[in-house]
């Protein structure tokens, strides 16, 4: 029986993605670390094939989709189950299985590539990008195992993911303000650090700064995304000396929030200020007036997922494909003036 990644890393106490990034030469392992392992491979006769190529091996028509519920950007919301059901149309129309792995129970001495991939468990996996940094990708990398993240990770590795394209959705939302005749337009996000919110904040600034629009920095406000920071945010924004005309919106219930400000202020919508928001769901379509919205399609977001993972399987690539999915435009009461 031929010697695997397993063995060796057995042999020698460190863990099988250790022993992938010596064979890979990779600069994260020390020189001693590098001496010690090759010596070992050497003694027990190991012949270098990729831990792809091994897992290549054996198929276990599983594939599995991990989240991280201990984190602050995971899905558990409604879009989350929009996201998996995206997936699951794809994979399993491949007669493939999807397993559903939340990192935050295994144990905290067991990393998930252990559990995932070195264990043969899943033949690829779809990843949320909370749960990725620089070395895991490298790893993945280095280690030839087909995955595909959802959402743009930071980090500047090359990567398989798919993501929604929210700058051009804060640039679909400030035209279709601006082309409506609304000219004060401020902008409620989410926190500073959180990329969605500056992705989408990035493209209403692009609008402004291409049609030479002075920004207004009060008129910019960052939030948790709640209905109370929406409702305490839009009153700020309604007591300033020149107030905005129109406002756009993090998500839904920032714009609960921002609705009941407005009305308590006896503004008329669209007339007065005009309100657009971030996702359909829930609410947009069913608030008094019903909301202009930049729908996010999570289903899709899943399926594409899918569609670059199971390629990757069928075809034995291992090529990097990145793709941006385009909010639509949906124009309701909230904003409609002309």
């Amino acid at each position: 029986m031929a010697v695997t990644i397993n063995d060796i890393a057995k042999a020698a106490g460190v863990a099988p993605s250790t022993v992938s990034r010596v064979v890979n030469d990779s600069p994260l392992i020390s020189e001693e670390t590098k001496i010690r392992i090759r010596a070992i491979l050497k003694e027990m006769n190991y012949t270098p094939n990729s831990i792809g190529k091994q897992l290549a091996m054996q198929s276990s028509f599983n594939v599995g989709f991990l989240i991280n519920t201990s984190s602050k950007d995971n899905f558990l919301d409604p879009f989350f189950y929009d996201i998996i059901g995206g997936a699951q149309s794809i994979v399993l129309s491949s007669a493939y299985d999807l397993t559903l792995g939340n990192i935050s129970y295994l144990d905290s001495n067991e990393h998930f590539l252990n559990k995932f991939v070195y264990s043969k468990k899943v033949d690829g996996l779809i990843i949320h990008v909370s749960i990725v940094n620089k070395d895991i990708i490298q790893e993945l990398n280095e280690s030839e195992f087909p995955y595909v993240i959802i959402g743009k990770p930071k980090e500047k590795n090359k990567a398989s993911w798919v993501d929604i394209d929210n700058t051009v959705g804060g640039e679909l939302a400030a035209n279709h303000l601006l082309e409506q005749g609304y000219t004060n337009i401020a902008f409620i996000g989410g926190t500073k650090d959180e990329p969605v919110s500056f992705s989408r904040l990035l493209g209403y600034k692009k609008v402004l700064d291409k049609l030479d629009i002075r920004e207004n920095q009060g008129y910019i406000k960052g939030g948790l995304g709640t209905e109370e920071d929406g409702y305490r945010l839009m009153r700020d924004l309604l007591s300033m000396d020149n107030p905005p005309d129109a406002v756009i919106c993090i998500n839904n219930y920032t714009a609960f929030g921002v609705l009941k400000a407005v009305k308590e202020k006896g503004l008329r919508i669209p007339e007065d200020i005009g309100i657009l928001t971030f996702d359909n769901f829930p609410l947009a379509p069913y608030m008094d007036p019903p909301l202009t919205c930049l729908k996010i399609n999570t289903f899709e977001l899943g399926k594409v997922a899918g569609e670059i993972l199971m390629d990757k399987l069928k075809n034995k690539t291992n090529t990097f494909e990145n793709k941006l999915l385009i909010p639509e435009l949906i124009v309701r009461e909230s904003s409609l003036r002309k």
